[in-house]
């Protein structure tokens, strides 16, 4: 069974819309995990428009299940994830003005970087991986770097399949294929939602973890978060 990461962004984003501490996102995480959820994913950024960087710090004695820090692996970054030492920490080359992440890392032209941020990583224990666009060379490049795992880009197919293309499906199942065949664990993230979720799940081999954050709150409004977060395990089987 595939490993449902709740992301917590959005939960953080509406409590800083109101400058108080509702909803408080330490509670939101320990419900999710009541709910079934099997890990909790956060990803700060350096103006802490949604969680900050206190967040990290909280929610670590209350995260029993995976706890899984993304982010930009800038000096402050860094500094808080060897301080934390979560199960894992996840690097996404997102610059200070972006939005939300929007595309992986040239792990060809930034090796040595890599490298470099990795191994501080793994020296404290903590499983690493980066997202990555489904590219061959990409995840070849990944293998390089020393890292444990990679997190699939899927906002290209969540995009195609809306519009009826399945076969969108293929170089992510392509470089799924790869990395397990380099030793590589593969997570994927980035507009998944209860629609394309267990198709995506379907056809990626060794599929260890998905980290959903925008739909599965937006689905929630609707239906609810325990009953969401248990759609998305059943999908996942």
């Amino acid at each position: 069974m595939t490993k449902l990461s709740v992301n917590i962004n959005k939960i953080a984003t509406l409590r800083n819309s109101r400058g108080g501490d509702t909803p408080n996102v330490v509670q939101f995480a320990k419900d999710v995990q009541r709910f079934g959820a099997q890990g909790v994913t956060i990803h700060p950024r350096p103006d802490e428009r949604h969680i900050k960087y206190q967040d990290a710090y909280d929610l670590k004695p209350e995260v029993y299940t995976e706890y899984n820090i993304e982010g930009n692996p800038i000096p402050k970054f860094m500094e808080m994830v060897l301080k934390i030492q979560p199960t894992q920490v996840t690097l996404v080359p997102d610059s200070i003005d972006t939005l939300t992440s929007n595309a992986g890392w040239d792990t060809i032209k930034n090796k040595g970087f890599l490298v470099d941020v990795i191994s501080e990583f793994k020296k404290k224990g903590i499983r690493t991986s980066i997202f990555v666009d489904p590219d061959l060379n990409q995840i070849e490049g990944a293998k390089a770097t020393g890292t444990d795992r990679i997190e699939l880009y899927t906002e290209a197919f969540a995009h195609q399949y809306n519009l009826g293309n399945q076969k969108a499906i293929l170089p992510y199942a392509e470089c799924a294929k790869l990395a397990n065949n380099l030793g590589l664990g593969v997570n994927a993230g980035h507009d998944l939602s209860l629609d394309n979720i267990q198709f995506f799940k379907q056809n990626i081999p060794d599929l260890l973890e998905v980290s959903i954050g925008h739909a599965l709150i937006s689905e929630s409004l609707y239906l609810g978060i325990e009953n969401v977060v248990n759609m998305y395990k059943n999908k996942l089987k």
